[in-house]
């Protein structure tokens, strides 16, 4: 636990913190990764799940798109973690917390979070592609067996980055501002290699870098700390009063 003592004084020393937090993040709320031995990307579909989760397959094939969607992406009924909670804890005590997240769960903003970056969006938010009108997400889920249309007739396209699809630029500002004036970048629950995301780590301005990740990283070499621990077992000793 020498590891996670150490985070805990990197912390406490700490004004401005982001918190950098991919798909490892969310399997402690039952929600599965991509990559891992038994994530998505390594189950047997119709279609490989890099294919139907890219803007040409939705645009060719929206049926299976959605019917991957519905059965795969709906984490409606998931709930806040003890890593969300720490982080809204965290935030409470008057720290700077900037939470920037490859996840679309919409889980920190659960936990009530309240400087959230969605790098790829979130499910929560759906958008016809038509006439821009917004929907709530039980439209999505809700209708099992079509795809989902606008009263105006256009296709309601969940508002999250699928494969060939840029990143929302506003939010990749404000995220590399937010790395650029943090004293400490907490990376978690992710391996680093799906870019662009993994590119913004090289905007960190700070002194302190910090791993938390099952496996070895890349950028394990340039961290302050590195600890390949489950984010329940580490989040969990940083929530213990002292």
């Amino acid at each position: 636990m020498k590891d996670i003592q150490k985070l805990k004084e990197l912390i406490k020393e700490s004004e401005s913190i982001v918190f950098f937090g991919g798909a490892g993040v969310s399997t402690e709320s039952g929600i599965p990764d991509f990559r891992s031995q038994n994530g998505l990307y390594h189950q047997k579909y119709k279609y490989p799940p890099e294919m139907i989760l890219s803007h040409s397959f939705f645009e060719s094939n929206p049926k299976e798109f959605y019917k991957f969607y519905r059965e795969k992406m709906n984490c409606l009924n998931a709930k806040p973690n003890i890593c969300h909670q720490y982080l809204k804890q965290l935030e409470e005590t008057g720290k700077i917390i900037t939470i920037i997240t490859q996840n679309i769960d919409g889980l920190h903003d659960k936990a009530g979070s309240k400087k959230v970056y969605e790098l790829h969006g979130s499910i929560y938010r759906n958008t016809c592609q038509n006439c821009r009108k917004k929907y709530e997400p039980k439209i999505i889920f809700e209708n099992n067996h079509s795809i989902p249309t606008c009263n105006c007739g256009g296709i309601i396209k969940p508002d999250v980055v699928l494969y060939q699809e840029p990143l929302d630029e506003k939010i990749i500002d404000n995220s590399i501002d937010a790395l650029q004036n943090a004293d400490l970048l907490i990376v978690a629950g992710t391996s680093l290699t799906v870019y662009p995301a993994s590119s913004f780590i090289h905007y960190f301005g700070g002194k302190n870098l910090v791993i938390i990740n099952r496996d070895n990283t890349s950028y394990d070499k340039y961290a302050t700390l590195v600890i390949h621990q489950s984010l329940g077992t580490v989040f969990q000793e940083l929530s213990k009063k002292e």
